[in-house]
């Protein structure tokens, strides 16, 4: 196991949570094989797996704004701006997006439009108030595309790569990958704003609420913002302290 963990991390330039992600691929099969008696020995035995802890990266307010009102004198570079904005308003998966039908749009019980299907990844359903920004985008390309399409999605490949190219227009300082729209949602659109980390499980789609928690982060401009907030409700109160010096 140990020579497959250095071919992952030399040859093929794996991180440790990438090899360990094959490495734990390798052991449902070994261990399937193991079940079934096609190998008596099990080489992951005395194998531990160490994940290392990592900081999601995500859009923070500011940079947010500043993609969303760039204005792109290349069409391409446009609309892989107006999917990945769809995505900080929605928190769909690259998959998800792509798989958008005009019938994933509908009217809920409190006569708004809502954003429903499941999860490719997980099977999961996911329900997600449509919000006026993702509105005006699918408004946008409505009746442009084939096959009932709301959005012109190109490969995730093409999108990574394209959105590379974005951030250096738009002068954000990141790596931007497709998935930082959803951590972007988790993170600076909803959490941030206060809204409870139950909604925000149902609306990603997640199986379990630990997996939301990885997106709980306090930012200092949270914590400027609620303390801002206690100082004012503290002055309300006309709480007063008598200091000597």
């Amino acid at each position: 196991m140990c020579d497959f963990e250095i071919y992952l991390k030399t040859i093929h330039s794996c991180g440790q949570n990438t090899t360990v992600q094959f490495m734990q691929r390798l052991k449902t099969i070994i261990l399937t094989a193991k079940s079934n008696g096609w190998i008596h020995a099990d080489p992951y035995a005395n194998y531990q797996f160490h994940r290392e802890k990592t900081e999601r990266a995500f859009l923070n307010g500011e940079e947010l704004k500043s993609m969303m009102q760039k204005e792109f004198t290349i069409k391409r570079l446009e609309q892989v701006r107006d999917i990945f904005v769809f995505s900080c308003f929605t928190g769909l998966a690259y998959i998800d997006v792509f798989n958008l039908r005009e019938n994933n749009i509908r009217t809920a019980f409190d006569e708004n439009l809502w954003v429903i299907g499941k999860r490719v990844k997980t099977g999961v359903t996911y329900r997600v108030p449509l919000l006026e920004i993702p509105a005006m985008i699918i408004e946008k390309y409505k009746g442009t595309l084939p096959e009932r399409k709301l959005l012109p999605v190109i490969t995730n490949q093409k999108m990574n790569a394209y959105l590379k190219e974005i951030a250096d227009v738009c002068g954000i300082d990141k790596t931007l990958s497709f998935h930082v729209a959803r951590h972007t949602f988790a993170t600076t659109v909803t959490l941030s704003k206060g809204v409870s980390i139950e909604s925000v499980s149902k609306m990603l789609g997640h199986t379990n609420i630990k997996t939301t928690q990885i997106y709980a982060r306090i930012t200092d401009t949270k914590i400027s913002e609620d303390m801002s907030a206690l100082a004012e409700k503290l002055r309300g109160m006309d709480m007063k302290f008598a200091v000597n010096f």
